[in-house]
């Protein structure tokens, strides 16, 4: 018996296969909701339908149909099928595959598709050894991948295959699917005749999250406990879904862009939102230090002067999450996210910090003006050290005569306050000092610090 699958697989067919393998699409016209990528008019349907679509890497979430675009393009160019994972095979299967790969080639001259769920556990090593025999022809490569590609798969690698990005179902399709399950005799389960709500139905779309394998497996799910001719309710969707694992890869971009969004929000002031992606975060299982971590970053890069009081919640926030771990930590972090959605926002602190070391790295190395510097020898004493130095506390403003920058550096500024909140006061206690020290107070002969 060969290693390789005709492009078909035999699940499909198979009665007693789950439903969301029965109902896999067979045609680009069955197959919904990557309308962007592959509807009528678009390039790739154009190359797939011609035969011609190439090694492809298959970017996205779970259940959105990249397998069964990966078994509609050996379909159109007439491949052997190959479906490989990267978690289960090590460089030896590499090996035999491609041996096998060939030798079909030589024998019926057709090429093999070979699909490599999670492409991107494989090593550079590992993906590196498809290239050769990509680049001869005996392999058309389809890489399917939850992680961004531009991480996860090397440089050579890519330059030999497209990246396609495919996006979570929109509701619409996700309803066609599993209507199109209730209704189909031969491979859905029609024969039952089921019927469901439009309140069932809302919530069972809603609850797979563009998923469309979730929503056939929860169908599938609610099928089990209904006679035939029953209705599906809402509490049997509920119940079916009440095991979700909600989508979050801890090391990966949907991580981050969960932990983004917590950010924007915060930064736009937007309360609702910030609450709402704080809670995706938890659900999902990221890691409520680095949600934590996050709220003290923008308490320092959004908020900053503008409410000092932030970075002072933020820290409390953190704290306390540690302190009571969860579920009860999710208090602390939510008052911190309301706290520093609703606060005034300046990122002057950010800029200045980023001025200042932009000048430290590219200007030149200015010497610590002799004022500055201590006296703590005869030698320094002699070389100027400290002389002109005046002890703020000892004048009444609380502010020397004199200028703390580099002569080279003098009027430069780095921080400017902005305009709202706590800064307009930061502002205007700049100016007064400005005033004090231009008033060029009393110096000595070189004071301590």
């Amino acid at each position: 018996m060969s290693l390789f699958e005709d492009p078909a697989p035999e699940s499909v067919e198979n009665a007693n296969a789950p439903l969301p393998e029965r109902m896999r699409p067979r045609t680009l016209m069955e197959y919904l909701g990557q309308d962007p990528v592959v509807g009528e008019g678009r390039t790739l349907r154009a190359a797939i339908e011609a035969g011609s679509a190439g090694s492809l890497i298959l970017w996205g979430p779970p259940g959105v149909g990249k397998t069964t675009l990966a078994l509609l393009i050996a379909q159109h160019a007439n491949l052997h099928f190959r479906p490989f994972s990267a978690v289960l095979a090590g460089v030896a299967q590499v090996r035999e595959i491609v041996k096998e790969a060939a030798e079909l080639r030589a024998r019926d001259g057709r090429s093999t598709l070979l699909f490599v769920d999670e492409i991107h556990r494989f090593n550079k090593s590992q993906q590196d050894a498809f290239l050769p025999h990509v680049e001869k022809g005996d392999l058309v490569l389809v890489g399917a991948t939850t992680e961004n590609p531009s991480f996860a798969v090397n440089a050579a690698l890519l330059s030999r295959a497209r990246v396609v990005a495919l996006q979570p179902l929109p509701d619409a399709a996700v309803e066609r699917v599993v209507r199109a399950a209730l209704t189909d005799r031969e491979r859905g389960i029609g024969v039952r005749e089921l019927a469901i709500g439009e309140a069932a139905m809302a919530r069972l779309v809603a609850l797979a999250g563009g998923d469309a394998r979730r929503a056939l497996g929860c169908l599938e799910a609610c099928a089990a406990t209904c006679v035939d001719c029953e209705e599906i309710s809402v509490e049997a969707v509920v119940d079916a879904f009440q095991h979700r694992a909600l989508q979050h890869d801890k090391a990966g971009d949907l991580h981050y862009d969960l932990l983004s969004a917590l950010h924007k929000s915060l930064r736009n002031s937007d309360v609702q939102a910030a609450v709402y992606w704080l809670a995706r975060a938890l659900e999902a299982g990221a890691d409520p230090i680095h949600v934590a971590r996050r709220l003290v970053a923008v308490a320092s890069e959004d908020v900053g002067l503008a409410d000092p009081m932030a970075m002072q919640v933020a820290v409390a926030a953190l704290h306390a999450l540690q302190f009571l771990g969860l579920p009860e930590g999710r208090l602390p972090l939510t008052e911190a996210a309301v706290y520093l959605a609703a606060a005034p926002k300046s990122n002057a602190v950010y800029r200045a910090i980023a001025a200042a070391g932009q000048s430290a790295r590219e200007g030149a190395q200015h010497p610590v003006p002799l004022h500055l510097r201590n006296a703590t020898s005869k030698l320094g004493k002699e070389l100027g050290h400290g002389k002109g130095y005046v002890y703020a506390h000892d004048t009444a403003a609380g502010v020397a005569g004199f200028d703390c920058l580099p002569e080279e550096l003098a009027g430069k500024k780095f921080y400017e306050p902005g305009a709202r909140g706590f800064e307009q006061r930061i502002k205007e206690r700049m100016a007064e000092n400005d005033r004090a020290r231009q008033g060029r107070g009393g110096a000595d002969d070189g004071a301590g610090d």
